[in-house]
């Protein structure tokens, strides 16, 4: 599953439009924050629900529980996604809409077949974004979040990036601006598009018969998401595997060779902010370290994986060797540590939803620093589940982002309108969240000293 960067330029600023067109954005803009912040609060809802009925299923059927840690990590990264498409972080450089109004060789009115169109244009773009941003080094790093996790499950399909701050890709549709698609079809089948990619991710299903050669089904992605070497970078398409058929990228499940799930380097993190950046940090120390300039510069369009010689001698990464023998990344919880963390992502769930459904009236600048809140809360959640020694100074910092808003505001934005005294639960939960978070990091810092 991955989601598409901005078709018809909700966000960021037309670079080639001028001011006209930067007035016509920030107008789109507001009107887009407000539509898609009532489809979350749809949306959102819908795939906790079916998140959960598949954890429900695995341990009623199966006995098998799945890992609370990689789940909410998973639903973690989907939180940052869809903050970061909403507060528009994005530059987009050139739209649909624009290539639309200045190169199509006719206008299609809106039709069935015009949908029809649509659709498919969009999933061979789809097919063509996803294979390089497996191949190649740079675009990797946009890509990686969604494969780190080493389990396969509904919650994964989450996992979105975060770290695309231009749109350069939507030069694929040019297809279909060239036929003259009207943008507003675009807009309507680009979520449709999404959205159906999002049940193939789980292992409860098998193999579906004649559907396998027509549809990407869930024993064809769980290909995609194996790391075997049978495996690798194989069956790239979104909804229709002809794709990949036709290409060459084709592979099916192997019986006795089950997918191991995953990264070849393993990320080593529950923190989806870490994640996004991780691949892209390496490339820039090993340019740094680097003595070759060929090296330095060819680095980004390698294959992805590569580096120079030189550097991965002498700055070696872990990577897993033998796929069917390596630890999994799981460090310890406790039942009271669970149990909060479950509470800590209803609460998260309340401040994202209070924000998509008021994003129009809290506006901006309000937004962003209720974007910041939401980041800094991910942040500090993610570093508990990590064990790592600082979770609670993280805590700390979104208890002082948030307590600044509320100080400023007299209020959590608009709360006082649904809920007169909302301000003192609200700074309630913050000390809680704060004096909780503390005891948990200490005992979870305890028992990691006990076990290694």
């Amino acid at each position: 599953m991955r989601l598409p960067c901005p078709l018809i330029a909700p966000a960021g600023f037309y670079c080639s439009f001028g001011l006209r067109g930067l007035f016509r954005s920030i107008i789109y803009y507001y009107w887009f924050m407000k539509t898609y912040g009532q489809i979350l609060l749809v949306a959102i809802p819908a795939f906790l629900l079916l998140v959960l009925l598949e954890m429900g299923y695995a341990y009623l059927k199966e006995k098998k529980v799945l890992r609370t840690n990689d789940i909410i990590s998973s639903l973690l990264s989907g939180v940052t996604n869809i903050t970061k498409d909403v507060l528009g972080l994005s530059i987009v450089i050139y739209s649909y809409s624009w290539m639309v109004h200045h190169w199509a060789l006719m206008h299609t009115e809106a039709s069935w077949l015009t949908y029809v169109i649509a659709f498919i244009v969009l999933d061979f773009s789809g097919y063509c974004v996803h294979r390089i941003q497996h191949e190649y080094n740079f675009f990797w790093n946009g890509h990686l979040v969604h494969h780190s996790s080493e389990e396969f499950n509904l919650a994964c399909a989450l996992r979105q990036s975060i770290s695309g701050f231009a749109n350069i890709f939507v030069i694929f549709l040019l297809p279909a601006a060239l036929l003259g698609v009207p943008e507003k079809v675009i807009a309507i089948v680009a979520p449709l598009h999404l959205f159906a990619q999002f049940w193939y991710h789980t292992t409860f299903i098998k193999k579906m018969g004649w559907l396998e050669h027509i549809i990407v089904t869930p024993s064809l992605h769980r290909v995609h998401h194996a790391i075997n070497p049978e495996y690798l970078d194989k069956n790239y398409s979104q909804i229709f595997i002809f794709w990949d058929k036709w290409f060459g990228t084709y592979q099916e499940e192997i019986p006795g060779k089950p997918p191991v799930y995953g990264i070849t380097r393993p990320v080593q993190t529950w923190n989806p902010v870490k994640i996004n950046f991780q691949h892209v940090w390496l490339l820039i120390k090993d340019v740094w370290r680097a003595k070759s300039w060929k090296d330095k510069c060819r680095i980004w369009l390698m294959p992805t994986g590569w580096r120079p010689a030189d550097v991965a001698e002498k700055y070696p990464v872990h990577k897993i060797a033998d796929v069917y023998h390596f630890e999994k990344y799981d460090p310890p919880l406790s039942t009271g540590a669970k149990a909060w963390l479950w509470v800590q992502l209803a609460v998260l769930l309340f401040f994202i939803c209070f924000l998509f459904g008021n994003i129009a009236a809290i506006g901006s600048p309000g937004i962003f620093y209720y974007g910041l809140f939401i980041f800094l809360f991910v942040y500090a959640l993610a570093e508990l589940m990590d064990g790592h020694k600082y979770a609670w100074i993280w805590e700390g910092l979104k208890l002082s982002c948030g307590g600044w808003i509320l100080y400023i505001g007299s209020d959590w934005f608009m709360l006082k309108d649904f809920l007169p005294y909302g301000w003192l639960l609200i700074s309630g939960y913050f000390l809680l969240s704060f004096i909780i978070t503390a005891i948990l990091n200490h005992q979870l810092l305890n028992r990691r000293k006990q076990l290694f």
